[in-house]
């Protein structure tokens, strides 16, 4: 059996579906960490049967909703003293600029680089996206 200890301070990223941890992890540029950080892929679960969790002994700033972006179910708890001090749950952005790619080969985004990758939300509660230039729909999740 494995242990991995708590931590005095920082940020854990719970909740995380199995086999998402790892892009979660290259996302945040936790792969160039000068901090002790910890990627548990695959850990047991009571409710989820299986889940990834990211340990990051520091206090660092990133964008919650991009976390969303990547898995909508995921929980960051902010650990002071070896205590949870605050648990986030992030919702996903009404819009999103650069960080979901349209996957339509007929996208002008497709073609043309310099244009932006827009998306908006119209279905929160299935995680879904529009791209602003073709209508193709991005489910978050599915990727």
């Amino acid at each position: 059996m494995l242990t991995i200890t708590s931590i005095k301070n920082g940020i854990v990223i719970d909740h995380i579906r199995a086999g998402l941890g790892i892009r979660m992890f290259y996302e945040l540029g936790l792969d160039k960490a000068d901090y002790t950080v910890a990627l548990i892929m695959n850990a047991t679960s009571t409710h989820m049967g299986r889940k990834d969790i990211i340990k990051i002994e520091n206090n660092v700033d990133f964008d919650v909703t991009m976390l969303a972006l990547i898995d909508p179910n995921v929980t960051v708890n902010v650990i002071e003293d070896e205590h949870i001090v605050r648990k986030v749950k992030p919702e996903l952005p009404e819009r999103v600029e650069d960080v979901i790619k349209c996957k339509n080969p007929r996208c002008i985004t497709s073609v043309e680089k310099y244009i932006p990758q827009v998306f908006t939300l119209v279905n929160r509660e299935l995680g879904q996206y529009r791209c602003q230039y073709c209508d193709e729909i991005y489910t978050v999740g599915k990727d």
